[in-house]
């Protein structure tokens, strides 16, 4: 999921780039597009004034003709494209050429505007009919001079094919920017839905994984319960049957004394699964005060008696580790009281400077380490609470667990959690 979370984040990262790109390039189409409008302005402008001042020229038509031409321009631009499409009607573009058209019969200095033309057909018209229509605005730009003249000359004839040829390529280099902006903006959509897309799965997966954790946790409560509470209570009720049906006084008090015996196991396993659910008691006290509580809890259970040594200041400890520290301690008290046979066990907690320790000691019959070490994958508890357990779950906070026995000797328990994770790079 990482994987493909990175790549999502990288896929976005080019698409956020692209988009800049595609910013980029709608503020040069835009620039293109008001450079057009500017210079056909200033042509038709040019135009008016040269066929004004010309004795030749039809003035009124000439006129009407510049006016008609720059308002169906504007009617172009502003009416027709405000619909959104990026080509004009067709009809627009004949209308405009006929209007031109009447202005070279009325002056050739109409002739300026052919320039604008060629952006304009270049641009609107499909490749064949763009060269075909800027070819017939050559051929009149190039007639029209003679027709009013009677003569022409060389730079008549070369001047607009230069400037035609420039005029139209520019305008299908537009037309090609244009198509490149709505392509990456499609690109840039599409990867921002596949964003999108992945994060959904990513909220899926975890709410999947939170689902699976919580059926996980409720099946290891129902195992622990089965195989610890359930059990003893079938026990009892089957001492409590025998003591009903007893005849005899002295096999009647020994399954009372049974069931006394069960129903403190089945107590002591109730707080022990609550506890491991729950390790609410480190939220009001510190972890010295839990462990002075779990040891009281100890002695009443057993006949081993029990010493706490903390130090006199201890730092302020994360949750994680005081949960980390209690549950070694639960498991290690558990086997104290279950194999050991000691009478006594000193329960330490210390702050080493850049650790906290906590030492488990018991003056037991101890037991072989290397043979308990070689059955290490045999030694876990039903509920998952054993020693191996509590190794690897200091292991994950950067600590470890550290075992001494020697048969006849008793065992000694180190438990140790750094104050900082290294992993967690704190």
């Amino acid at each position: 999921m990482d994987t493909a979370e990175g790549t999502a984040t990288s896929a976005l990262g080019r698409g956020k780039s692209s988009e800049r790109i595609s910013k980029q390039r709608v503020l040069s189409v835009r620039a293109l597009r008001w450079g057009q409008h500017l210079i056909t302005a200033v042509l038709l402008l040019v135009a008016l004034l040269r066929a004004i001042s010309s004795p030749t020229s039809g003035t009124w038509l000439s006129v009407a003709a510049s006016t008609l031409f720059g308002l169906w321009y504007l009617f172009g631009f502003v009416v027709l494209r405000s619909k959104g499409s990026t080509r004009l009607p067709g009809y627009w573009l004949a209308v405009l050429l006929a209007i031109w058209a009447l202005g070279m019969v009325a002056s050739p200095e109409f002739m300026w505007l052919a320039f604008s033309l060629w952006l304009l057909i270049g641009h609107q018209l499909a490749l064949g009919l763009s060269v075909l229509w800027s070819a017939a605005v050559y051929v009149v730009t190039v007639v029209a001079p003679f027709l009013h003249q009677g003569q022409t000359t060389a730079s008549g004839i070369v001047g607009p094919l230069v400037g035609g040829t420039f005029a139209w390529g520019i305008s299908r280099g537009y037309l090609q920017l244009e198509s490149d902006i709505a392509e990456r903006n499609e690109l840039v959509s599409s990867l921002l839905r596949a964003h999108q897309e992945m994060a959904d799965l990513q909220e899926e997966l975890a709410r999947s994984q939170h689902e699976a954790g919580a059926l996980a946790e409720r099946t290891r409560v129902a195992r622990e319960i089965h195989d610890t509470i359930a059990q003893q209570l079938s026990s009892i009720g089957l001492h409590a049957k025998a003591a009903l049906d007893s005849q005899q006084a002295p096999q009647a008090f020994q399954a009372l004394d049974r069931i006394e015996a069960l129903s403190g196991q089945g107590l002591t396993d109730l707080r022990r699964i609550i506890t491991a659910m729950s390790p609410s008691e480190l939220d009001a006290h510190a972890l010295a005060g839990a462990l002075r509580r779990m040891l009281v809890d100890f002695e009443k259970d057993s006949s081993v008696s029990s010493e706490l040594r903390v130090d006199a200041e201890l730092p302020v400890l994360d949750p994680g580790i005081q949960v980390a520290l209690l549950r070694t301690a639960q498991s290690a008290l558990a086997n104290v009281r279950r194999h050991a046979k000691a009478a006594k066990t000193v329960v330490s907690l210390v702050d080493t400077g850049d650790a906290i320790r906590l030492d488990i000691v018991d003056d037991g019959i101890g037991f072989n380490l290397s043979n308990w070490q070689s059955t290490l994958g045999k030694n876990l508890e039903s509920g998952g609470f054993g020693l191996p357990a509590m190794r690897q779950r200091l292991r994950e906070l950067g600590g470890g667990l550290d075992i001494e026995s020697t048969l006849g000797e008793g065992t000694a328990l180190s438990a140790y959690v750094p104050l900082k994770n290294p992993e967690a790079g704190n």
